[in-house]
C-alpha cells in the first residue's frame, strides 16, 4: 500500500479531525498535523480527544487501515487543507496568525499542480493575502498552484452527517482554482457544491452566523422587554409565530460557541461604520448573559429577605447549547463564573450532564441538584432537565425555555 499522503490536514480540532476522518474513510491517505503532541498521540492510538458522535469509530477505522496518520509536522502531498483556529486579539479583532503559520509551514513543500484550501473562518481577503505570501516566498509557483476557500457549516453533535450531506460554498482565487477545489470535495461530499470567488465564500461564512446572531438578539431583546412588562416571552413568541410570515427564534441566556458568538466580529472589525445591526446584536446577546447573572443575584437577595436564610442554588448547564459537551464561548459558563464571584457563602450546585468533571467547577448530578436547591436556574435546555418534575416550593429562573 502506498502510504504517501494525498492530503495534509493542518489542525485536528472540532472540524479538522472529523474532516480528516471523512477523507480517510474514502480510502484517501491523510496526514493530519497538530501542534499539540498529546492530540497527535491520541489520534495515532486510534482514539479521539473531542466528543462527537460516530467520530471515534471513523478515526479508529482510518488509523487501523492506515489511511490516517497524525504528526506535529507536515509532509509533501497534493492537497493541503488549513483548518486551524482564528482567535481574537484585543478589541475583538480577528487573529489570522495561526492560518499564516500553517501556510508558512507548507510553503517549502508546495509543487506545481498542488491544491491549497483554507477552511478556517477568516476575515474577508485572507485567502488573497495567503496567496500573496505563498508567491512572495515561492515566485516559481505563480499561476501553477490552485488556491481556494471553503468554509465548514456543521452543527456540533451532528458533524459526521453534516460534513457529507450539507451544501458547501467554494471560492477560488480564480475559476480554475474553484473548479479544482470542487473536484476535490466531490470525492466525499453528497451536498451541492456552489461555486463563487474566494472573497464571497469568506463573507458567506461570516454572514450565515451573523444572520443567526441578529435573529437571536431580537428574541433576547424581547425577553428583556417581556420581563419588565410582566409577559411570558415563550407564550408571546409562540403566538407571534402563528403569523404565516413570522418566525422568531427562542431566547436564551446569551449566545455561545465558536461560530455565532465570534464570526460577526470578523465583519464588525473591518467594516465598523457599515455593520450597525450586526454590532448591536453582538452587544444585546452579550448583555443578556450579564442580565441573567444580575437576575440570579437579585433573586438570591429576595429569597434571603423573605426566608431569613441564604438559599442553595442549582446552576443548570455549562455548555454553549443543549446536549453537547462543548463549553467554548459559553454564556452559561460566563454566568456561573459571574454568580460565583458574587457568592457569599451560599451553597451552589453546578450541573453539566454532558461532561464528567471540570477543572474549575465541582459538578453535581442534575437530579440531586434539583432536589436539594431552593433556587433552580435553567441556563441550557439539556434533555435531562426536561424530565425534572415541577415543584412549587422552589424558585425557578428559566432562561432557556425548559418550563415555558
Amino acid at each position: 500500500m502506498n502510504n504517501k499522503p494525498k492530503v495534509v490536514m493542518l489542525g485536528l480540532g472540532y472540524i479538522g479531525l472529523p474532516t480528516a476522518a471523512l477523507v480517510a474513510q474514502n480510502k484517501i491517505h491523510v496526514h493530519g498535523v497538530d501542534i499539540n503532541p498529546n492530540v497527535v498521540e491520541t489520534i495515532n492510538a486510534g482514539k479521539i480527544h473531542i466528543v462527537e458522535p460516530e467520530l471515534d469509530e471513523a478515526v479508529e477505522a482510518a488509523v487501523r487501515e492506515g489511511y490516517l496518520k497524525a504528526d506535529t509536522t507536515p509532509l509533501e502531498a497534493d492537497t493541503y487543507l488549513i483548518v486551524v483556529p482564528t482567535p481574537f486579539k484585543d478589541k475583538n479583532e480577528p487573529d489570522i496568525s495561526f492560518v499564516q503559520s500553517a501556510t508558512e509551514a507548507i510553503i517549502p513543500l508546495l509543487k506545481e499542480g498542488d491544491l491549497y484550501i483554507i477552511e478556517s473562518t477568516s476575515p474577508i481577503g485572507t485567502t488573497e493575502r495567503m496567496m500573496g505570501l505563498i508567491f512572495e516566498k515561492r515566485p516559481d509557483l505563480k499561476n501553477k498552484i490552485y488556491i481556494a476557500y471553503c468554509p465548514e457549516r456543521v452543527l456540533p453533535g451532528n458533524i459526521m452527517y453534516e460534513l457529507v450531506n450539507n451544501d458547501r460554498v467554494i471560492g477560488g482565487t480564480d475559476v480554475t482554482s474553484t473548479n479544482k477545489a470542487v473536484e476535490f470535495y466531490t470525492q466525499f461530499i453528497k451536498g451541492k457544491l456552489h461555486r463563487t470567488n474566494a472573497r464571497t465564500a469568506e463573507m458567506c461564512k461570516l454572514v450565515e452566523n451573523s444572520s443567526r446572531d441578529v435573529q437571536i438578539a431580537f428574541a433576547n431583546e424581547l425577553s428583556l422587554i417581556c420581563d419588565k412588562a410582566d409577559i411570558n416571552v415563550w407564550e408571546l413568541i409562540e403566538l407571534a409565530n402563528k403569523h404565516p410570515r413570522v418566525n422568531i427564534l427562542q431566547p436564551g441566556c446569551g449566545v455561545g460557541g465558536h461560530c455565532i458568538a465570534v464570526d460577526p466580529y470578523f465583519i464588525v472589525a473591518d467594516y465598523p461604520l457599515e455593520s450597525k445591526i450586526i454590532g448591536a446584536a453582538r452587544e444585546i446577546n452579550n448583555y443578556k448573559s450579564f442580565w441573567c447573572a444580575e437576575k440570579i443575584k437579585s433573586t438570591k437577595m429576595e429569597f434571603q429577605l423573605k426566608h431569613g436564610r441564604k438559599p442553595s442554588i442549582a446552576l443548570m448547564g455549562l455548555a454553549f447549547k443543549p446536549n453537547i459537551d462543548d463549553l467554548r464561548e459559553s454564556p452559561a459558563k460566563y454566568i456561573v463564573q459571574k454568580v460565583l464571584q458574587n457568592s457569599n457563602d451560599e451553597e451552589y450546585f453546578i450541573v453539566e450532564p454532558n461532561i464528567e468533571d471540570h477543572k474549575v467547577f465541582k459538578l453535581t448530578d442534575y437530579k440531586q441538584a434539583a432536589q436539594k436547591a431552593d433556587i433552580l436556574v435553567y441556563l441550557v435546555a439539556h434533555n435531562e432537565f426536561m424530565t425534572i418534575k415541577k415543584n412549587d416550593k422552589k424558585v425557578v429562573l428559566d432562561f432557556c425555555g425548559i418550563i415555558k
